[in-house]
């Protein structure tokens, strides 16, 4: 385990800066690095970032599981060989909060959607987890394939839009979006459910499933999934045909011509 220092920066758009003493490395999803120091050298791994065992077989199966998560088959790592302190930063991918979770202080182990994970510290590994129930595997959506965080080491995950972090006690049941999990502990019970009412369901506007969570057990919650951004940022897009100036009204369509938006 490397132990590392970090401060978080920012507010709706944050980004991590972590000082490595020497010899400290840290890894992180490729693209994610903001900055770094003079000192600190970049290497870039096949795998899922952890310390490989096995050769090659184990590296090619961690790249197996990264690449059933949608993720890519390299992270980098960053590791201080220079003198004295050194930082890198990595930066949040869209407004959201990043959340640090110390794995020895959850159990050793988290669950998290496949497209928080940011960085973590060396030797902390990734792996995938999928759900056990049938439900949860034919329309978990985002929450079927998770990212397994295993280790002892500091991780950082990020929320979008504002995070909500709550204990489950044992036995007490939360419903939520799919969409809108973030992380939690392995001892929390994950199902799928279906919306009940045919009229909720087709008319309800917030899909047919959603998700269960039963604790005990601590779990972090976002407000602003991913998907849902891209979703509205696409259907208010002017060459989508759904969306731009005047959207609501008759003279929609007129003043994009008028504009000479037209297609």
């Amino acid at each position: 385990m490397h132990e590392v220092d970090y401060q978080i920066f920012g507010d709706d758009m944050q980004f991590v800066e972590v000082e490595l003493d020497p010899q400290e490395a840290a890894v992180a999803e490729a693209g994610a690095m903001m900055y770094m120091e003079d000192g600190i050298q970049m290497e870039t791994i096949f795998g899922d970032g952890s310390r490989q065992q096995g050769g090659f077989l184990s590296a090619l199966v961690g790249a197996g599981k990264r690449l059933l998560t949608g993720e890519s088959l390299f992270m980098t790592v960053f590791q201080n060989r220079g003198q004295g302190k050194k930082r890198v930063a990595f930066a949040a991918p869209y407004p959201g909060k990043i959340i640090p979770v110390n794995l020895s202080e959850v159990g050793g182990e988290l669950l998290a959607q496949k497209d928080s994970f940011l960085c973590a510290a060396k030797g902390v590994s990734l792996g995938i987890a999928f759900n056990r129930r049938f439900g949860a595997g034919l329309f978990g959506g985002e929450g079927f394939i998770l990212q397994r965080l295993q280790g002892d080491g500091l991780a950082f995950i990020h929320a979008g839009g504002t995070l909500r972090q709550r204990d489950l006690a044992p036995g007490e049941l939360i419903r939520v979006d799919t969409g809108c999990i973030v992380a939690f502990q392995p001892t929390v019970d994950y199902d799928i459910q279906m919306v009940g009412g045919i009229k909720t369901a087709l008319f309800g506007g917030e899909g047919l499933f959603f998700a269960t969570l039963r604790g005990p057990g601590r779990i972090w919650l976002q407000s602003l999934p991913l998907s849902r951004l891209a979703g509205r940022i696409t259907a208010a897009s002017p060459r989508t045909g759904s969306g731009g100036r005047e959207e609501g009204s008759i003279l929609g369509g007129l003043g994009r011509i008028l504009d000479g938006d037209n297609g």
